[in-house]
């Protein structure tokens, strides 16, 4: 009792504390002396904020785009804007300003829905709003706990907090008066969820917003065709910020072409230009990024006598070496022990070929050993928060290089960083799929763009490609965004691919391959003659998937392109394509293959 003479209350841990033993205190209530009170404990893995800080002062490009918004508030209802800024142009702090504004809105204010592609953006960007908006803030996604995410709803629904940030599922948490949404880095194909229910953060965006009459932004240094299609068309507001904050320079893009490093003998994965940038880098004591979009370390092994690839039992595959000894397969996550013998023909000479970022890690270790590396890709991020424990160390200068796959592209403001390389840029022309060239160039623009930041000298960038000459790959290299876009719609265009057509994939699947072929062949022909004729609906396929066989299933696409969605959807019903299971119905795919 002499302690509740100091204070009112204590919670049982400080009575712990104070060896105070719970049959002691269990006595005090009995007899009428203390009152017991349950209180809900919140959980977060994010400290909240405690201070706001002072702002600084807007850019002329920030602050057109704030009063743009603005406007937008003012009138009422649904308006889209697509912010078009360079990388480091400040497009945070417009989020961050259009929330201030949202939230002013009203008696209690409306509620903010900030979405980022990746969960290791999630801690800068909850940083930054923090510094803004102190503990008005939930986060929600896939790596917190469930206990964590119930916190966040309960919150939300008690009005305790007004702007949600987190993952694409973030969308769904059940707040009721959202003024306005906003999706950072819009182009990323990670907002699309490719598993049922297969959904595009952008679109469920979009219709959340026009339910609500909020505001969208989507914001993108390179943003998807789509959305700048859109915005060129005067269905969304586009604002420019084309320069970065401070008249900080944009890096100097340089490409080395790896066919002339294979001419001169060099065959290592880090060419002769990039290990002297490095060199140069770590002299100066800065700090550099390099991307390689593979992680693993070697793509696949392979029997010198026979030819033959070691491959997944249940898709077909290749396995992925990786330096733990085991094979794994990056798509069903099928584990195997490296065989002594080649399956084939039992001939113990099996070679790894290719590189990924294990291996990669491993020669620059030898080719720079007193870098001190830090290696950040699907295999080191599988701990909760992971990404952000990395990225804290690295932004505290505990190391010099960080590697990784593209996940250390998008976003990311690492002031140290001066010097930047890419690894295989252009791998993914080699896709079957018309958003090759769009692919290589987001990945080149968006992982240059973390070079020269802050630093006041301008950032530089190496990019090692085979097709140094492709239009992708020139632009990129040059941040010329609308070249590339000029160039890509009017392929686009003759082709009739997005934005000038509407995709529907259908997959087809099924154990036996031949009941595969036939039932999406008999699909292709049904439509084909429903829509004969007609220019605007039209279909590819059957093909095989380009995993043939997953999970034991052998799988066929059949793609229809369309500029009339709304009657391929009652040809689909019709069919009751819907209604069953061996078929899986995608629209507006991002991956056709």
């Amino acid at each position: 009792l002499a302690l509740f003479r100091v204070r009112n209350e204590y919670t049982r841990g400080e009575l712990d504390a104070q060896d105070v033993s719970l049959a002691t205190i269990k006595n005090l209530v009995a007899a009428g002396y203390l009152t017991e009170h349950m209180r809900r404990k919140l959980r977060s893995s994010y400290t909240a904020g405690t201070a706001e800080k002072s702002a600084e002062e807007l850019t002329e490009a920030q602050a057109a785009a704030v009063t743009a918004v603005h406007a937008g508030l003012a009138d009422g209802g649904f308006h889209g804007y697509l912010l078009h800024g360079v990388t480091g142009s400040g497009k945070t702090r417009v989020y961050i300003e259009t929330a201030r504004a949202v939230r002013a809105r009203g008696a209690e204010g409306r509620q903010v829905v900030v979405l980022v592609p990746e969960i290791a953006l999630t801690g800068q960007l909850i940083t930054a709003f923090q510094e803004a908006f102190m503990d008005d803030i939930v986060v929600f996604h896939s790596q917190l706990s469930h206990a964590e995410r119930n916190d966040s709803i309960f919150r939300v629904r008690r009005g305790e907090a007004g702007i949600i940030i987190g993952a694409r599922s973030a969308l769904f948490t059940p707040a009721e008066n959202v003024g306005a949404i906003i999706l950072d880095e819009e182009q990323d194909m990670s907002y699309k969820q490719d598993e049922s229910p297969r959904y595009h953060a952008r679109v469920v965006a979009e219709v959340l917003a026009r339910r609500y009459g909020a505001i969208l932004v989507l914001g993108s240094a390179t943003p998807s065709l789509e959305s700048y299609a859109r915005a060129c068309a005067g269905e969304l507001t586009l604002l420019r910020m084309p320069d970065r904050i401070g008249s900080q320079p944009l890096p100097e893009v340089r490409a080395v072409d790896m066919r002339e490093e294979l001419r001169h003998g060099r065959r290592t994965v880090i060419s002769l230009p990039l290990r002297e940038l490095l060199t140069e880098t770590l002299a100066r004591r800065e700090q550099a990024i390099i991307m390689l979009n593979r992680r693993g370390y070697s793509t696949f092994i392979m029997c010198r006598s026979c030819g033959a690839v070691m491959t997944c039992t249940q898709c077909s595959m290749p396995l992925v070496y990786h330096v733990n000894g085991e094979l794994l397969c990056h798509h069903c996550d099928l584990r195997a022990p490296v065989p002594e013998t080649c399956p084939q023909c039992g001939s113990r000479y099996i070679k790894y070929f290719g590189s990924g970022t294990e291996k990669l890690e491993e020669e620059l270790g030898q080719l720079l050993p007193a870098a001190r590396i830090v290696r950040m890709d699907r295999d080191t991020t599988g701990r909760k928060l992971a990404h952000e424990e990395i990225l804290t160390k690295f932004r505290r200068r505990d190391f010099d290089i960080l590697l990784g796959t593209q996940m250390v592209a998008k976003g990311h403001d690492l002031p140290g960083v001066q010097s930047v390389g890419i690894i295989s840029a252009d791998a993914s022309l080699n896709l079957p799929d018309f958003r090759a060239a769009e692919r290589c160039f987001m990945l080149i623009t968006q992982t240059a763009g973390r070079a020269g930041r802050h630093s006041g000298a301008r950032g530089e960038v190496i990019v090692q490609t085979y097709n140094p000459a492709h239009y992708a790959v020139h632009a990129a290299m040059r941040q010329d965004y609308e070249a590339f876009a000029e160039q890509e719609l009017a392929l686009r265009r003759e082709l009739f691919y997005p934005p000038f057509s509407r995709l529907v994939k259908l997959l087809f699947h099924d154990p036996n391959r031949d009941r595969a072929w036939n039932e999406a062949n008999t699909f292709a022909v049904s439509f084909q003659n429903t829509f004969a004729g007609r220019a605007g609906c039209m279909v590819i396929g059957p093909s095989p998937a380009l995993i043939e066989k997953e999970r034991g299933a052998y799988r066929f696409i059949v793609l229809i392109k369309t500029d009339a969605l709304a009657d391929v959807r009652v040809f689909l019903r019709n069919q009751g394509i819907h209604l069953r299971d061996d078929i899986a119905i995608d629209i507006d795919p991002v991956a056709i293959f």
